[in-house]
């Protein structure tokens, strides 16, 4: 029981709600202060940015990010940014170039798509709420497994090896399987 109290608070991701994001434009500073904020207890270490004035920069020179309409930046940025925030831990920049340039060219600011990017996002943070609990069930399962081989073994170092081992393999697995969708995208 001691382990699924610590997954649970292992589990606590910080969202930035749709009704979170800012209703006006944003300066650079204000876009990098309003997500750390949001974002900081996401950050393995505390000296860890989540975004950087460079990085921003970059993503916009990349095509990831649409430039900002006289140095300021909408609501539609700040959900790309979210996107790209997650997403690099996953995959690789040209991935989430791939990802998101549909994204871009169809709904960002655009009043004649079906959707809003706002409507887009709001779906994404229902469908990850709804996930999020068969995640932490998964984990629990998985750890459960990597215990059974060794039940009882004073190895602790033996019982957390198979345990990250097989967390690594599903995370394997399934960033294959983003790579070979990316892939068809592109």
């Amino acid at each position: 029981m001691e382990f699924e109290k610590q997954l649970e608070e292992w589990m606590k991701l910080d969202y930035v709600l749709p009704e979170d994001l800012p209703n006006i434009e944003l300066y650079m500073d204000q876009v990098t202060t309003f997500l750390e904020e949001q974002l900081k207890n996401t950050k393995r270490f505390e000296d860890d940015k989540i975004f950087t004035k460079t990085m921003i920069n970059n993503y916009t020179k990349n095509h990831l990010l649409p430039p900002s309409n006289k140095k300021k930046y909408s609501r539609n940025h700040m959900i790309l940014l979210i996107y790209i925030y997650y997403l690099k831990n996953v995959v690789s920049i040209n991935d989430i170039q791939i990802m998101l340039k549909p994204l871009i060219d169809h709904y960002f600011e655009n009043p004649e798509a079906a959707h809003s990017l706002e409507e887009i996002y709001a779906s994404l943070y229902k469908l990850e709420q709804r996930q999020h609990f068969r995640v932490e069930n998964s984990i629990m399962k998985t750890f459960e497994l990597s215990e059974r081989d060794f039940p009882g073994a004073d190895d602790q170092y033996i019982k957390n090896l198979n345990f990250l081992s097989l967390l690594g393999y599903d995370i394997y697995m399934k960033k294959k399987i983003m790579e070979r969708i990316i892939d068809e995208m592109a």
